[in-house]
């Protein structure tokens, strides 16, 4: 159960709830939303002119709202904000999403019945799941579109999915023993204006994307040994002399996974020094562990926040208009830790050329016995080649460009649904390339002899344990899909920690 506070929430927790936690509101949150839905009251009461509450909504803030008109006006935002286009998100993100506007909203500063947070943790808890187009945010003011969709759902409108099947909101809703919620005033203004969809696709990312990081350090480690390299360029003295925490982490992962090695070269190592490629692998793959804390640290905030406007202080009875909802610092810490990911696949893709090349590895062309008849993994480095390629074309940052909206009311945005989109995409292919050198090194590994090291023995069982050797030429497409399961599902690295826990 993940207790849903507006305070506490870790990057961990919403990925549990993404696949599947139960949650719950807490009740000192609930106190506080209480509190700031007093605050809305009295200034209806008042007849105050206040943004989203008795006004319209972006260039229409000038708008006077009547209270009986209120209700209307929320209903109103959710429908005409609901413009979203493309694939519907995966149900993980939609999940994620749900927790984090819940969780913003319980902070206590939106002003929001404790009826609307607890719905929308009950849609997660019946398993109704709206339907969110992947496109038609600008990051600010917030992710209106694709928080529209989400919040359509509640009022038993838009689409949702529910137990396998895509359906009417209100038939969701029914199904799942649940009646449409009437909105009151200043509550669709407050579900809509956010970061959660850039929040939810960046912790999605996040988590997957550090997972990655140590699965570079698997796979190069795998092929040190195969192209009988040394591990000296990872000594701790050297790593101490330019102490960058990420750079330390990884020299110190990749000296586990070498312990007991035979098949590094330790003394009088005749090539000197190993390419950049392997020698660099703390400094590179260090610097993408850098990348990513930072993204850490910037998310652990943004989930904890409150970025809807205005914003209610119970403390002063005031509502105060102002511009949370920008997504710039999500938008600029994505960006920086997508390019990060590009590198990490992109070293790795000229680790898999050393394998399959012949004059660079001393191995086998292309780790075949029967090279000419049999083309074995020629291919396995075009597809590595094309996937980094194509991460070289979406790492250009999203967060340098906007392009005004409302009548120039929104005249500066963070695109940061773009830098989201766009980090999960070169994840995607990263998982894959980092996939791609584990199935090669492991080959690789069979062309040599002596004792692995304990780390790359268990990862080459991992390997063997889901794709057999080629022996001789077969479609590569199947053990490419089966490389990348293999690190999406983190069993390779399951399989490390295991056996480096008993080392």
């Amino acid at each position: 159960m993940i207790e849903i506070d507006g305070r506490t929430l870790s990057p961990e927790a919403v990925e549990r709830v993404a696949r599947g936690a139960p949650v719950r509101l807490t009740a000192e949150a609930r106190r506080r939303i209480d509190r700031s839905r007093a605050v809305v009251d009295r200034v209806l009461r008042e007849g105050r002119a206040v943004y989203g509450v008795s006004t319209g909504v972006g260039q229409l803030c000038t708008v006077v709202i009547s209270a009986e008109d209120a209700r209307a006006l929320q209903q109103n935002v959710l429908r005409s904000h609901a413009a979203g286009v493309g694939a519907p998100l995966p149900e993980p993100a939609v999940r994620a999403m749900l927790a984090l506007r819940a969780n913003a909203l319980a902070a206590g500063y939106s002003g929001v019945r404790p009826a609307v947070v607890e719905r929308l943790l009950e849609l997660l808890n019946r398993g109704v799941h709206p339907v969110v187009p992947e496109q038609g945010s600008l990051g600010a003011s917030g992710d209106l579109a694709p928080l529209a969709h989400l919040a359509l759902v509640l009022l038993g409108e838009g689409e949702a999915v529910y137990e396998g099947a895509r359906l009417p909101g209100g038939e969701a809703l029914r199904r799942a023993g649940l009646v449409p919620l009437v909105l009151e005033a200043k509550e669709g203004v407050a579900l809509i204006n956010g970061t959660q969809f850039m929040s939810a696709l960046g912790v999605l990312f996040l988590l997957d994307a550090e997972r990655l990081a140590a699965q570079a350090d698997v796979a190069g480690a795998m092929t040190l040994e195969a192209l009988r390299g040394t591990d000296a360029a990872f000594d701790e003295r050297l790593q101490a002399t330019r102490p960058h925490p990420g750079q330390a982490a990884c020299a110190r992962h990749l000296r586990r996974l070498l312990a007991g090695s035979e098949r590094v070269v330790r003394e009088d190592y005749t090539r000197i020094q190993d390419a950049y490629s392997l020698r660099c692998m703390p400094q590179v793959h260090g610097a993408v562990r850098t990348a990513l804390a930072h993204l850490r640290e910037v998310l652990t905030i943004e989930i904890n926040s409150a970025t809807d406007n205005p914003l209610a202080f119970p403390d002063d009875g005031e509502i105060v208009s102002g511009g949370n909802f920008h997504g710039e610092p999500l938008a600029l810490a994505l960006d920086y830790a997508a390019i990060a990911v590009a590198e990490l696949a992109g070293i790795s893709e000229r680790r898999i050329e050393r394998l399959v090349n012949p004059q660079l590895s001393g191995l086998p062309a292309f780790l075949t016995q029967d090279g000419g008849l049999n083309s074995g993994y020629m291919l396995a480095q075009y597809t590595a080649a094309a996937l980094v390629a194509e991460n070289k074309v979406l790492a250009h940052p999203a967060s340098v460009d906007s392009i005004p909206t409302s009548a120039n009311q929104e005249d500066h945005v963070s695109m940061g649904a773009h830098a989201a989109r766009k980090a999960a995409a070169i994840l995607r292919h990263g998982q894959q390339v980092i996939g791609i050198e584990m199935l090669v090194a492991a080959q690789a590994l069979e062309f040599g002899a002596g004792q692995m090291g304990a780390g790359t023995a268990a990862a080459h069982a991992a390997v063997r344990a889901a794709i057999p050797p080629l022996a001789g030429d077969r479609v590569l497409a199947d053990d490419l899909a089966a490389a990348a399961g293999l690190v999406r599902s983190g069993a390779v690295l399951d399989a490390v920690a295991a056996r480096l826990a008993t080392a």
